[in-house]
Parts: structure tokens; C-alpha cells; sequence
């Protein structure tokens, strides 16, 4: 069985890998995907996620696009755009379709390092499968690292699927923390865990988590919204710290809609959980691919 964010049914995930950098897109069906978002930390690299607020006109997307390359790699979304504008797919205006592709970033710049660009995202969305995710240190996670008061570890994609109570939700994760990543049992997963060097540092800017959830339940997008804040908090207890004045944590909620909503409470405690797994499979997936 699938149980990574491709076991939602509809979502598929493509990577474009290069060097030292990269990029992920999650294509929603082509009739879109009901979505919402929450941004914490004050330093997020966003694209048009202002359009994920519940008061926002604008309730489907046709792709999330996840990017290394820190503002550069924004620049990658329009390849997305291209991808969905040739298949017909985005909001209905009258003289064409408008694919809706928010976009967050992560700050892996190195020099030699040359951000993803327009042509990486469309080479995403070409490769793009329902096949079970491709983990470890691809995509948007080749140059994600945790722990970088002191030397950073690296870390990667990672990805989970849960299902209870009738629910199922997926979720795909990019952590890039100033901080350690632990397991909810207090084992260090990835960082350093040397509290008294974290608390002498001053990491300056570079550090982010991206998420992208998935759910199958018909919600409103005041309840994706909802949602996210919830992953938000789920962060907080394997990164530690989390949502620092370095990081800018992104997180996008998808509902496909292809089932009816039955349990609301395990909707949100999915979400949290998911989050958990995808993160800690970031981390352990780096480090047995090397």
C-alpha cells in the first residue's frame, strides 16, 4: 500500500533535483483541489499564498510547488503555471483558464549553486506519478539540513499516510529548521541536541519547514485553514525550537473531496500526526540514502 502523500488519490509528486538544490511539485487533479495554508515565523518565501485566507474568492488550486534557491527559486512556479496552462487547467475566466499554483522556499543557497528556474518546474510536473514519493535528498529536499547552530545535518523529503476513524490523510514534508528534529519520545532523530550552543548562537536568516497535507474529506476552506494552523502546532513537537525569528514555516492543506467528511476530531488529530511521521521520515530517509 501507498502510505505517502500520493495515497491520496488525485495527488500526484514530482521532483526536479540538481545540484545542491532543488524542487517538488504536488499536482492536484484537474479539476483542482480545494485548498488553505498557514505561514508562521516572520521570514516565509512565499508565492500567492495570500490566496489560500478563507475570506479569499479564489478556494481551488491546480499544484503547490516547493523550492529551494530561497526567493530565486520562486521562479520555478511559472514552469508549473506553463504545465497546467497546456492541459487546460486553472480558475475559469473568460478568456482563459488561470492556473493557481501557490509556491513556498526554502534557503539552501551555496556558492555554485544555481537555484531552480522556470524549466526545473516544468520537468518537475513532467515526471510527476501517483507512484509512492521518492524520499531522502531529492527535490526541494536536496539541500535541506536541520540543526545549523552548529554544523548542519542533513535532512530531506519525507513523507507519511495515515488512516483512522474513516479519514485519510497524507503529507509531505521539507524541514529545514535552525533547530533539531526529535521524535515525540525525545530521541534526537537529527541536529546535535546541544541546548547550551543553540541558545549562544545567532543563526541569522536560512531556515524553514515546507508542508504540503493532503486529505480525501469534502471540508469547507475555513476548516483546510483550520487545519493548517493544527499542522502548524504539530511542528512544535519534533523541531525544536520551532517558529523562530530565522524560520519561515509554509504549510498548504489539499482536499481532493473524494469522500464524504465522517469524523471531524480525527480529521484534525490525522493531521497533526501525519506531519509528525512525514517530518521524522525526512530526517531518517537522508540519512540511509547518505
Amino acid at each position: 500500500m501507498n502510505r505517502t502523500l500520493t495515497g491520496i488519490e488525485g495527488l500526484r509528486v514530482g521532483h526536479w533535483t540538481g545540484r545542491g538544490t532543488g524542487c517538488t511539485v504536488v499536482l492536484a487533479p484537474p479539476e483542482g483541489c480545494l485548498a488553505s495554508g498557514a505561514f508562521f515565523g516572520p521570514s516565509p518565501g512565499t508565492r500567492e499564498a495570500v490566496l489560500l485566507e478563507p475570506g479569499k474568492r479564489v478556494d481551488r488550486i491546480n499544484a503547490v510547488l516547493l523550492s529551494g534557491g530561497s526567493a530565486f527559486g520562486l521562479a520555478a512556479a511559472q514552469g508549473v503555471v506553463r504545465y497546467c496552462a497546456e492541459r487546460g487547467w486553472g480558475y475559469p475566466t473568460r478568456v482563459r483558464p488561470v492556473p493557481i499554483v501557490p509556491a513556498a522556499i526554502l534557503y539552501d543557497l551555496a556558492p555554485g549553486v544555481d537555484p531552480p528556474g522556470e524549466e526545473a518546474g516544468y520537468a518537475a510536473c513532467q515526471v510527476a506519478t501517483p507512484d509512492p514519493v521518492e524520499r531522502g535528498r531529492v527535490g526541494a529536499g536536496c539541500g535541506a539540513t536541520a540543526g545549523k547552530y552548529l554544523d548542519p545535518v542533513p535532512t530531506g523529503v519525507g513523507s507519511a499516510l495515515l488512516e483512522e476513524g474513516g479519514e485519510r490523510v497524507g503529507a509531505l514534508a521539507v524541514p529545514n529548521p535552525v533547530g533539531d528534529i526529535w521524535s515525540p519520545e525525545g530521541v534526537l532523530v537529527a541536529g546535535h541536541g546541544a541546548r547550551e550552543a543553540l541558545l549562544r548562537s545567532q543563526p541569522g536568516i536560512g531556515h524553514t519547514t515546507l508542508v504540503v497535507v493532503g486529505v480525501e474529506a469534502q471540508i469547507e476552506k475555513s476548516v483546510a485553514y483550520q487545519l493548517a494552523v493544527a499542522a502548524q502546532a504539530a511542528l512544535a513537537r519534533v523541531i525544536r525550537p520551532s517558529h523562530t525569528p530565522w524560520d519561515g514555516d509554509s504549510v498548504f492543506i489539499l482536499s481532493t473531496a473524494r469522500r464524504p467528511l465522517v469524523s471531524l476530531a480525527a480529521l484534525f488529530v490525522l493531521v497533526q500526526e501525519v506531519v509528525v511521521e512525514a517530518i521524522l521520515d525526512a530526517a531518517r530517509s537522508a540519512a540511509s540514502s547518505g
